[in-house]
């Protein structure tokens, strides 16, 4: 028999999970399908080795849909600082300067995920299918879409959401294009325990082979990100852990201190990708199936977050208002809310790629330059970490803490 739906999200992830929150105790009818139930967690637990820097707009979304409770209930690592330099320019952001307690927090993926799914549970109109598989999906435009399960299942949705990673099977279904283009780089991630407790800054350092990063975990732990050229990091990734931590020691600053030991190693591709439109007739992408973001910033899952907030604002006044949330007309007002914001970001982040990925001298000197300025200039340091908090530009009201439902 089949099952309808208003809307249909394709990918339980950190943005399709949040999306489906966004909806939580709203008008429409709402399935989310996942193809993996992630582990529950255990306090004992190594941390995993895919984690995210929240921004405070992130912080404020998460909490506006009731899931961020179940973030602070396990673990995550708030960050006060920020320290970005290279040779002979160097600038430290602090939320002190702002009357702000923290940047952003340090939190595992999973952990991101597991909360939005618990609280997806508590809503009447969600109903998560999970784990399963999707067999086919049948879209035309101006009809519902209608999509077959392993078990049997058929579901027909008004809206088709496509929140299932940058290789978005919904996207290439309908016929969403995208720009895309490979970095000369990768990144290496690196899990250690270090001698230093639990650390409250998050540094990179721009080295001529590409940037250091640090991000900290609670205790004793970090997850550092090496970028490198492929051959450079196939070399790393190919060694015994504890020469990989002499090569750690020797080529990351000083400051990052006695690494105890090596404990997992991971890399991935970086890689530039846009979609040319978020929507058409019955279909909606956010986060990656939209867009994916060179990851210096770590602004990668706060924009898709931000996505999912835009899109659940438009989709809920479309009901109140009487609308057909299938409408391209209703469709385009989320891609109007979201798609310069990324663009923007996205060149942002690729003119820093850029000028920090070179040794041109003129450009050295530029960029040594902007960050003694950075450091001198506190109005201009000051809206550069507003920026980096994710609180300025179009925010989507439930990322202000506005709610999109009247209770």
């Amino acid at each position: 028999m089949k099952e309808f739906f208003d809307v249909v999200i394709v990918g339980g992830g950190m943005v399709g999970a949040a999306l489906a929150c966004a909806l939580g105790d709203g008008p429409l009818k709402v399935a989310v399908l996942e193809s993996t139930q992630p582990e529950t967690y255990d306090a004992s637990q190594p941390h995993d080795l895919r984690v995210s820097a929240l921004s405070i707009a992130s912080k404020t979304f998460l909490d506006s849909v009731g899931a961020w409770q179940g973030i602070t209930d396990r673990r995550l690592c708030p960050f006060r600082r920020m320290r970005v330099w290279e040779a002979e320019g160097d600038t430290e952001f602090c939320s002190d300067d702002i009357n702000y307690p923290e940047l952003g927090y340090i939190v595992e993926n999973r952990l991101i995920q597991l909360a939005l799914l618990e609280r997806c549970a508590a809503f009447g109109n969600i109903e998560l299918i999970c784990p399963t598989q999707l067999n086919k999906i049948n879209y035309n435009p101006g009809q519902d879409s209608e999509l077959y399960l392993a078990d049997g299942r058929e579901l027909v949705a008004k809206l088709l959401v496509a929140a299932d990673g940058g290789q978005s099977r919904v996207r290439q279904t309908v016929g969403l294009g995208v720009t895309s283009w490979d970095y000369q780089q990768q990144a290496l991630v690196i899990y250690v325990e270090t001698a230093y407790g639990q650390q409250d800054i998050t540094w990179q350092r721009f080295v001529p082979s590409g940037p250091q990063a640090f991000l900290p975990l609670p205790g004793h732990y970090a997850s550092l990100v090496w970028y490198n050229s492929p051959d450079a990091v196939r070399r790393l990734q190919a060694l015994p852990l504890e020469q990989l931590q002499a090569e750690l020691l020797a080529a990351f600053p000083d400051c990052l201190g006695e690494i105890r030991q090596v404990l997992a190693v991971t890399s991935f591709t970086l890689r530039r990708q846009h979609a040319q439109h978020y929507v058409k007739q019955g279909v909606a992408l956010v986060g990656d199936a939209a867009h994916t973001i060179n990851p210096l910033a770590g602004q990668g899952v706060n924009i898709g977050l931000l996505d999912a907030a835009a899109l659940g604002e438009v989709l809920i006044a479309a009901a109140d208002q009487g609308l057909s949330i299938a409408d391209t007309a209703v469709l385009k007002k989320y891609e109007a809310m979201r798609r310069h914001e990324n663009l923007k970001m996205m060149t942002v982040m690729d003119v820093f790629y850029q000028l920090f990925s070179n040794d041109v001298p003129p450009i050295k000197f530029l960029r040594n330059l902007g960050l003694g300025l950075a450091e001198r200039v506190s109005p201009a340091k000051n809206l550069l970490m507003r920026n980096a908090m994710g609180l300025e530009g179009n925010l989507p009201k439930l990322a202000r803490g506005v709610p999109i439902i009247q209770k």
